[in-house]
């Protein structure tokens, strides 16, 4: 199934600009609730400046470009730019510090950067390394007036033709991004994504969602992120829609921003559920136009049901990874959905739960999950310059271990169980540190909880809860352990309690539990 061809991502945009011209393609609202707006053919005109302006600089195909942005326009000029003259883009994330910067610049080589002013001294500093790759560092939306005109991005921007000033030979299966796992368990690896990859997600989750033109996608997630980016924004793209990007989350304003921008589908996460349901109640918080949220990861069944209740919307169950572009399993549209089943194989994907040995699991047993693309066509082309760790994940068929735990009923449907890096083997016994967390976290004291796997020379492992109570409420650790003993078989039951205030997480809140151990 090839449903992008040879088509490139400078070929889409200039379709794009053609197609849906005067209609609204991206909507930004900054932290300070000002908003700009970019018709189709007004954001094609930015992204081939920015194209020019890289041209000018002396980037060349294949050249590594690094961007350590908050949600702006200019993330999406940078990150389109360089894709029409077939440089490669290599979003940072926007929490990372020095060491993390540069373990991705040194990897990739990054030739260029455009970043916010807060992270210039990073990079300057970076760049008095002897032997450092960095030639150029561009600042968006400078607010320092000793800034040099030479390193302001949006200066430069201005200055550029809205023709592109070369048309490079490109194909869809160039890369066009290197976009890096959260590193919750190991150093991020960088996922090549090529341009056929993007497109196809623009596709995939356009069908997905029943996307049309005059759809509104508000998006609040990362766009260093695959959620923003193939969930989200290559979606509403793809069909013309409108793209609402929020320069943050922020839970005291998201629901009256899903209201004011009449938006249709938008996508969410535990967090964001939680924090919804802590605000005060509005009146008219159901007078929205929303069809559908999309959801990933985990919830209790009681705050999925008192989440819908509530905001008067249904939450669409998927699964993916950063590897898989999408959710690739998930609810398929206009059926009916499963929860908590993940769902089912979407268009173009397979999926299977498998023993240690790769064969084929019976109905209703756990397993490792498999899932099934085309490398650089549907699922990540590789890992860059880690050949080793892609031919542990990636067979040459398509084949992709995720190293989820999962089971698939008699109806053909998913269930997903746990990361394996977080079961725990406990005198023989299998747990699952996701089950134990939402049995924690259905106590109305408790807000979130972390379970984690510790060394037990007796039992090979022994069970360890972190927990964060509630605003205002107390709770013994012996009053915790009753709870786990009256809810969870006698196994499961942790052997260690600590309470805390926070957990360490990642850009998208997941815990990162490596930290934790």
């Amino acid at each position: 199934m090839d449903i992008v061809g040879s088509k490139t991502l400078r070929c889409m945009w200039e379709e794009r600009a053609r197609k849906f011209s005067n209609n609204t393609a991206l909507v930004y609202e900054d932290a300070a609730g000002d908003a700009q707006e970019f018709t189709y053919s007004q954001l094609n005109d930015e992204i081939t400046k920015t194209a020019n302006l890289f041209f000018s600089l002396g980037v060349k195909k294949g050249d590594k470009v690094a961007v350590q942005l908050y949600n702006s326009p200019q993330f999406i000029f940078c990150w389109f730019g360089l894709a029409k003259i077939g440089a490669v883009t290599v979003p940072i994330n926007s929490q990372y510090l020095l060491a993390e910067c540069q373990y991705i610049i040194d990897k990739c080589a990054v030739t260029a950067v455009v970043i916010e002013e807060e992270f210039l001294p990073i990079y300057s500093a970076m760049q008095q390394v002897a032997g450092n790759s960095i030639k150029h560092i561009l600042v968006s939306r400078a607010q320092s007036e000793t800034l040099s005109p030479a390193m302001s991005f949006d200066q430069l921007l201005q200055q550029q033709a809205v023709e592109l000033t070369q048309r490079i030979t490109l194909s869809s299966d160039d890369v066009a991004e290197i976009l890096f796992t959260s590193g919750t368990t190991s150093q991020p690896k960088g996922v090549e994504i090529t341009h056929c990859n993007l497109q196809f997600a623009g596709y995939y989750t356009a069908w997905q969602t029943s996307l049309r033109c005059d759809d509104i996608y508000l998006t609040m997630m990362p766009s260093f992120h695959i959620d923003f980016q193939c969930n989200a924004a290559m979606a509403a793209f793809t069909v013309g829609a409108t793209l609402v990007m929020l320069e943050k989350y922020s839970a005291r304003k998201f629901w009256r921003q899903i209201c004011d921008y009449r938006a249709t589908i938008t996508h969410s996460m535990p967090m964001i559920i939680r924090t919804l349901m802590l605000q005060p109640k509005v009146a008219t918080e159901q007078n929205h136009c929303l069809r559908d949220m999309l959801f990933f990861l985990h919830i209790s069944d009681q705050e999925k049901r008192d989440f819908e209740s509530r905001f008067k919307v249904q939450l669409f169950n998927s699964y993916g990874m950063t590897e898989t572009l999408v959710g690739l399993i998930g609810d398929s549209p206009s059926e009916e959905r499963h929860w908590p089943s993940i769902g089912r194989p979407g268009l173009g994907y397979e999926a299977k739960v498998a023993d240690e040995n790769g064969q084929e699991l019976a109905a209703n047993v756990i397993g490792d999950l498999w899932v099934k693309g085309v490398p650089g066509r549907t699922i990540m082309k590789g890992y860059y310059q880690d050949a080793k760790s892609t031919e542990e994940v990636l067979s040459a068929d398509g084949w992709l271990y995720t190293g989820d735990k999962a089971y698939v009923d008699d109806l053909g449907l998913f269930y997903f169980v746990d990361r394996k890096t977080n079961m725990i083997k406990r005198s023989g016994e299998n747990i699952s540190s996701t089950e134990i967390e939402k049995i924690l976290m259905s106590h109305p004291y408790i807000q979130d909880a972390a379970v984690i796997g510790v060394a037990d020379v007796i039992r090979d492992e022994a069970v360890k809860a972190f927990v964060i109570l509630t605003e205002g409420t107390v709770l013994s650790v012996d009053e915790i352990l009753q709870f786990c003993a009256e809810n969870m078989a006698k196994f499961k039951v942790p052997s260690f309690i600590e309470i805390k205030i926070s957990f360490p997480r990642t850009c998208t809140c997941k815990v990162q539990k490596k930290l934790l151990k």
